[in-house]
């Protein structure tokens, strides 16, 4: 069942959440850039984002994943206030809820896999399930976002792609990185960082699409 269409009258509120959640998604993407440059003897090919909280201004990465999780808590709003349907609601829901307890709760420092901390495990528990969910939240929403906004469901169609098959090809390299990685080359042991980085920029820009979709008025979907 959907909510019903919000009325004219709470657009003027609509637009300035849809613009804060793109400019959340920017902030977090250049903070995350920012730990990249900052930390050099780190590899971004090889390393995955939430290990850089350990470097060079390591509160780069925090302050990223609680925007993201801001960001994509604001587009749940929206969406529910455009009345999207309920199963890509709680999807996006799971990845909020994740991508903020991993926030709190930071990763070991890079190359530490076979003996995680506590805040490692947590930190892995939650940002397991939030990659998942945010495909699939994708998936049960795109018929509903691409009604709403015809010229942009191509590029929506496109995200949705490059975030499963992305994700799917992090999965399979973190699954090898725990047990010591096999599917690299002596110079590139693993893709992981590389992979992480792919499927987490297809995500944002997910988040920053359906925040656009869902702030336009239903009469021109």
């Amino acid at each position: 069942m959907q909510t019903p269409a919000p009325p004219p009258s709470v657009l003027p509120t609509v637009l300035p959440a849809a613009r804060a959640v793109v400019a959340g998604v920017g902030a977090a993407v250049a903070a995350i850039a920012a730990a990249d440059l900052l930390n050099p003897r780190y590899s971004p090919v090889t390393e995955v984002v939430s290990r850089y909280v350990n470097g060079t201004a390591g509160w780069l990465v925090t302050t990223a994943l609680l925007l993201v999780a801001g960001a994509s808590g604001l587009l749940l709003v929206l969406l529910r206030r455009a009345g999207a349907p309920r199963a890509g609601r709680r999807a996006l829901g799971v990845w909020t809820v994740g991508v903020l307890v991993a926030g709190v709760f930071p990763a070991d420092p890079p190359g530490q896999w076979g003996r995680p901390s506590t805040s490692d495990l947590v930190h892995g528990t939650a940002a397991t399930p939030a990659f998942l969910a945010l495909p699939l939240a994708a998936l049960a929403l795109h018929r509903w976002l691409a009604r709403r906004v015809p010229r942009g469901a191509k590029a929506l169609r496109a995200v949705l792609v490059a975030s499963l098959v992305s994700t799917g090809v992090m999965l399979v390299c973190l699954v090898d990185v725990m047990d010591g990685p096999s599917l690299g080359t002596a110079a590139v042991p693993t893709l992981v960082g590389l992979a992480e980085r792919i499927a987490l920029g297809t995500a944002l820009l997910w988040v920053a699409l359906a925040a656009v979709a869902a702030a336009r008025p239903a009469d021109r979907a």
